[in-house]
């Protein structure tokens, strides 16, 4: 039996798991990884310890399955987007990395707003412009540390940084540099052009080459094998931004289908083969793990992280007392409103999260399931839009950790009116940067049996969907007047 290795970096925890040629997994480890916020909007990671994790997190996954190095054919990395990873012109990390959660560009990101600026991009990006991009990070350290950036010999994303670090091979994987606002969506390369509108006429240069997600970008070096316990010269392929892997192993076969996400971000993904030219709303395209497709998707970080800070900070509950106690409750019979903006908004820039409508009576379980609602309604933003786009939805497949609480997505059904469908992957990043992998050293992915599971279903309650969609109304109404606030 072959076997290959999917590495998962994602914005809380690393993974490492490993996948027989069906699929099957056979030994998984995770490890949490900090995210360093020394200042207000920074949200940063030590380059050399998030690799130190990830090797160790693969080394026990090895360890843990007790299959042979030499079995494991092939590695593939799935990781968050965007962000800025530096390495300096020695292939030495330049300072911390940046990630997408950061906000410290967002006066820039405003100005360029102001200028126009995202409007001269977008026919050659398919991309928007946000405080996450490399391009706004890359700005904010060209004015505001003049000295780092003249240091830069490579700008990279979290996964090209941990394939460097095991292969010493330099690429910028395709599914994630195609949503740099650096690279030619028609023409699949780096372009001057949007160089020299950013005002960085030389940050091209620092821009390795393209490596599509299931090409073998390098092999496993003698000290990495060391490190992780894989054998020498093991191939690892270009990999995936995270959001394509997602989507993937929910088997988004055409335009019926949408991808729901809920994780720290809320992101709604579809597939297509063409961009639509007739759009008048700027949706994000990006390349697709397959040839010829693009993925379309809308995304903010306001979903089930809200949850995690609430229990953290004001909750003893476990998240199936959590359960049962909404399950109790009327559905949408609560005047609480939460506004899921803790860590970033879909709404307006610089607007934050907030209770609203609370009165003596309500209990905690009350603001818990205004949580739960309010991070759907945030996800019916980027859903509306999409349905523009992809009008011929009729399914919803939905991924990430609320999938496993019943009484949150028959919430989402009754509030969407839409069938649900839950994919049976329960590390999509792992396996999704897998299959690159296995398609890499040339194995079958038509027989993984994850990709072929029966999926659990939830129908909507007809009775419930005036009452959700009244509150998300109030929502709206709600979101639109704190946008006076900022």
């Amino acid at each position: 039996m072959n076997y290959t290795l999917g590495i998962d970096c994602g914005g809380t925890f690393i993974k490492a798991a490993l996948f027989d040629e069906l699929g099957n997994l056979h030994s998984l480890h995770r490890e949490n990884v900090s995210v360093i916020s020394e200042t207000a909007g920074y949200a940063e990671r030590d380059m050399q310890q998030l690799w130190a994790i990830c090797a160790e997190v693969v080394r026990l996954t090895i360890e843990k399955s007790q299959i042979k190095p030499s079995a494991i054919k092939g590695v593939g990395i799935s990781a968050q987007g965007k962000g800025a990873f530096l390495l300096d012109k020695q292939n030495k990390p330049l300072g911390r990395a940046i990630l997408s959660s950061d906000q410290r560009s967002l006066e820039i990101v405003k100005q360029w707003q102001s200028e126009g600026i995202p409007q001269k991009l977008y026919s050659i990006t398919r991309q928007t412009l946000w405080t996450g991009h490399p391009v706004s990070i890359l700005k904010w350290v060209q004015q505001n540390e003049p000295e780092r950036y003249a240091q830069i010999g490579s700008v990279l994303m979290s996964h090209d940084y941990l394939r460097f670090c095991l292969t010493g091979e330099l690429h910028c994987e395709e599914s994630n540099i195609s949503e740099s606002n650096l690279y030619n969506m028609a023409t699949g390369k780096y372009d001057q052009t949007l160089a020299d509108l950013l005002g960085m006429p030389d940050i091209l240069d620092k821009l390795p080459p393209v490596i599509e997600p299931n090409k073998i970008a390098g092999y496993v070096t003698e000290n990495a094998a060391k490190l992780t316990g894989l054998a020498v010269g093991t191939p690892v392929v270009g990999g995936l931004f995270d959001v394509v892997s997602t989507a993937r192993c929910a088997g988004l076969e055409d335009e019926t289908k949408l991808n729901a996400v809920l994780g720290t971000w809320s992101v709604v993904s579809g597939i297509t083969d063409y961009i639509d030219q007739t759009q008048e709303l700027p949706f994000v395209y990006g390349r697709y793990a397959e040839a010829g497709k693009f993925i379309v998707h809308e995304a903010s970080p306001t979903s089930a992280g809200n949850l995690e800070w609430f229990v953290k900070q004001w909750s003893n509950l476990s998240y199936q007392e959590i359960n049962e106690g909404i399950a109790t409750l009327p559905p949408a019979g609560s005047s609480v409103l939460f506004v899921p903006f803790l860590y970033g908004s879909n709404a307006g820039l610089g607007m934050q999260a907030s209770f609203y409508g609370m009165q003596s009576y309500h209990t905690q379980m009350h603001l818990l399931q205004a949580i739960y609602e309010g991070v759907l309604f945030s996800l019916m933003t980027h859903l509306n839009r999409m349905f523009i786009r992809f009008p011929k939805t009729n399914v919803l497949r939905v991924t990430g950790g609320p999938v496993k609480s019943e009484v949150w997505m028959q919430m989402l059904a009754d509030l969407t009116g839409m069938r649900l469908e839950i994919p049976q992957v329960e590390e999509t990043g792992c396996l999704g940067a897998a299959l690159m992998a296995m398609q890499g050293v040339g194995l079958d992915i038509s027989q993984v049996q994850a990709l072929n599971a029966e999926m659990q279903v939830f129908e909507p309650n007809k009775a419930n969907y005036e009452a959700y969609q009244a509150k998300y109304q109030r929502y709206q109404k709600l979101t639109e007047a704190l946008k006076a606030m900022i």
